[in-house]
């Protein structure tokens, strides 16, 4: 009687098991950890080149002419000084979460050249041509960054190398001539793209204000003052640049 009890009571034990285990919480399985987002820096030293053209106006006004001044000062029209340009540039920029900072020198040669006939010089015809051999930008940045995308804006100075030639326009030979290296402020805006490890690709617009020079025309060969001339130019450029920047192209993010 009491070895059955005890079978009873075994019994009784084992079939309500599950019905104990089913009460019991699950169990917990630790989670597992966020992968890591890449978020590429814009940090650090770059080195790139460029390519583009650029466009503006160069004005001519007479103030001396035919060994005797122009009185008063007569406007002989304006030519849209046209071309190419290829160079490089280097800087360096500071990333502070989205926000980038920079500093860039940029060089390019310039084939950049624009001519008319002058209002004034008509007997016989004169055209007055400029021509911009070379373009210098060093500018500051403040840029905002999407990942591998960044707009930026930039300003500072600009500095070109011209030269300016007049022609007898039957001809096209040159008989007076004279050159500068002018200096003024630029702005400009651009967007670059993180395409590569380190490597970026961009475009970029700048305007340059190169102000007004009087300037001294030669005569060409014998030297002496042919005509003195006050020259307004303004530059649009526009670049397509690519970038390798030194150091590590992404950050871990969590």
């Amino acid at each position: 009687m009491k070895k059955g009890f005890i079978a009873v009571l075994g019994l009784m034990a084992v079939a309500s098991a599950p019905a104990r285990a089913a009460d019991l919480p699950a169990r917990a399985y630790p989670k597992a950890p966020a992968a890591p987002v890449a978020v590429y820096d814009w940090s650090g030293l770059f080195v790139g080149f460029n390519a583009g053209g650029s466009s503006g106006p160069s004005c001519w006004t007479n103030s001396f002419a035919g060994d005797a001044p122009t009185v008063p000062a007569t406007s002989e029209g304006c030519n849209t000084n046209t071309g190419a340009l290829l160079g490089g540039q280097i800087g360096y920029r500071l990333q502070a979460r989205n926000w980038v900072f920079g500093v860039e020198a940029q060089g390019d040669w310039a084939n950049l050249r624009g001519q008319t006939a002058s209002f004034l010089l008509a007997a016989p015809q004169v055209t007055n041509q400029t021509q911009t051999n070379g373009v210098g930008l060093f500018t500051g940045q403040i840029g905002y960054a999407w990942n591998q995308v960044l707009w930026f804006v930039k300003g500072g100075t600009a500095v070109t190398s011209n030269q300016y030639n007049g022609l007898f326009t039957a001809t096209n030979v040159v008989f007076d001539q004279a050159s500068d290296t002018r200096w003024g402020p630029t702005v400009g805006t651009g967007i670059e793209i993180g395409f590569a490890p380190n490597w970026s690709v961009g475009a970029e617009f700048n305007y340059l204000f190169l102000g007004t020079k009087t300037l001294n025309l030669n005569a060409v060969p014998a030297g002496g003052l042919s005509r003195i001339e006050s020259i307004q130019q303004n530059a649009a450029v526009g670049l397509l640049r690519v970038n390798y920047r030194f150091g590590g192209p992404v950050a871990a993010k969590y």
